[in-house]
């Protein structure tokens, strides 16, 4: 049998970047050849990675490239098993080069994207393999990309679990990044009211005319319609103001709200992209004590 030596596993392991063990068993049941050992790893990572995608993916980090003009760039979430991998290094490596190569190929979605080159293989190539060697499941969950009518401003929160790019034209780039941290804390989820979903308006005018006729009959007093049916839009008003951009009090500065804000300063915004890592994406919840206690009776029937 061959000896394995030490630069035979460095050299496989540079080729393949699996871990060192699984390069070491490979070049021992391929006898040394190391052409026929990284074929057995490509299969043996190819069988991890499927493995390892029933797992949920709900951590990860979100990643965005900006071109040197501030005219084009993407965001993207990529997700992992756990928050630990989440800060690996070859892991944001991995986010980093997604959100280029989103900016500069422009793919359609996911699996053109997945489809697209890098380091010599393709991006699905790449992520099974990092499956491989990091041990959890990877997966890539979206992406945005955006060709500015101004320039884009970007901020990234919180170990990268709450990412932000906004289009903005006028101001400057402090006020871009003011804009993007509001985006980060308040979490707008449209622009203006013409962004938000009828029926969430509708649903919400449901609600609080079901609140004022309750709040009516607890009071024991008779309430003309025209005043409750302003209660009504009132109670409507607030809740547009709350979830649009242009209608929310600045972070900074309550007294003042984003639309006033952007007025004050010549500037305008033409969309945002706000991602948080997960959302949306329900968490397996483990039981540690009931998997410890079925191990202990799989270990009896033994």
């Amino acid at each position: 049998m061959a000896e394995i030596t030490a630069g035979m596993v460095r050299e496989l392991r540079e080729k393949t970047d699996a871990p060192m063990m699984e390069c070491k068993k490979a070049l021992t049941e391929a006898g040394g050849d190391l052409g026929k050992a990284e074929e057995i790893l490509r299969v043996k990572l190819g069988n991890k990675a499927s493995k390892a995608a029933s797992r949920v993916a709900a951590e990860g980090v979100v990643a965005t490239h900006v071109a040197g003009d501030g005219k084009l760039g993407a965001i993207i979430e990529v997700n992992c098993e756990t928050d630990f991998v989440a800060k690996n290094e070859d892991f944001l490596s991995f986010a980093a080069a997604l959100a280029r190569l989103v900016a500069e190929r422009k793919p359609a979605d996911v699996a053109a994207l997945s489809a697209l080159p890098m380091d010599g293989v393709s991006v699905e190539e790449r992520r099974k393999a990092l499956v491989g060697k990091i041990g959890e499941n990877l997966s890539i969950r979206r992406f945005e990309r955006i060709e500015a009518k101004g320039r884009l401003a970007c901020y990234v929160h919180g170990g990268a679990k709450i990412g932000v790019m906004v289009d903005i034209s006028g101001g400057d780039d402090a006020l871009g990044k003011d804009i993007a941290m509001h985006i980060a804390a308040s979490k707008p989820k449209a622009l203006d009211v013409s962004g938000v979903p009828a029926e969430a308006i509708e649903t919400e005018r449901r609600v609080a005319a079901e609140k004022a006729a309750e709040d009516a009959a607890k009071s024991g007093k008779t309430i003309p319609p025209e005043i409750m049916a302003k209660r009504v839009e009132g109670s409507v008003q607030k809740f547009l103001k709350e979830v649009t951009l242009l209608g929310q009090l600045f972070v900074k500065n309550d007294k003042q709200t984003i639309e006033q804000l952007l007025k004050s300063s010549n500037a305008s915004v033409a969309r945002f992209e706000l991602y948080v890592v997960g959302e949306g994406i329900e968490k397996k919840k483990d039981d540690f004590a009931a998997e410890v206690m079925a191990q202990v009776g799989q270990a009896k029937q033994k």
